[in-house]
């Protein structure tokens, strides 16, 4: 009985050891295939969400990293609308922070709609569509750019959410 015991627990703890790797094994690898994915950033956001702890493989963490960057994109939507709220803004900060608050209302909807595809195992429309959301972040710090000296109030947000968009595109791509 003491050899059964001891086998059990032995069993519970490589299972256990076995799912605690999948995030940083699938990071990892997605890490190795796009230049992009920042493998450390990657472990943490997933780690971050309580469901990850249930994920057994990488197609397990994609509904979970693309739920993460709907997060991040709502929040950040959050964030531009309390800047908005800024009476002192000049004009073109308005008018940027304004396409920035489009751009992220629609990533929030690309994402969703991405997520819906690849739960319907459509890899390309879900890499279509959360491929159109990774277009957020960067046309929002480039409308920044257009006025000399101006300064993006949302460069790490926007780095977040490029990051957290091209974490379930490197997964789809590993997961197809």
């Amino acid at each position: 009985m003491k050899n059964f015991c001891t086998f059990l627990t032995f069993l519970f703890l490589l299972i256990v050891s076995v799912r605690s790797d999948i995030i940083q094994d699938s990071c990892d690898e997605a890490a190795k295939g796009d230049p992009n994915v920042k493998s450390d950033f990657c472990v943490a956001s997933l780690r971050a969400n309580p469901k990850s702890k249930t994920a057994a493989t990488t197609e397990d963490l994609v509904p979970i990293a693309i739920e993460n960057a709907i997060a991040n994109a709502t929040a950040t939507s959050s964030t531009i609308s309390k800047l908005l709220q800024k009476t002192s803004l000049d004009k073109f900060t308005r008018s940027c922070l304004e396409d920035c608050s489009e751009l992220y209302s629609e990533a929030g909807s690309n994402l969703q709609s991405g997520g819906e595809a690849f739960k319907s195992k459509d890899y390309g429309t879900a890499n279509a569509d959360i491929s159109a959301a990774l277009d957020a972040p960067d046309t929002c710090e480039d409308g920044f750019k257009e006025k000399q000296g101006l300064v993006s109030p949302l460069t790490k947000e926007n780095e977040n959410m490029f990051q957290l968009t091209v974490i379930p595109l490197a997964f789809i791509n590993m997961v197809k």
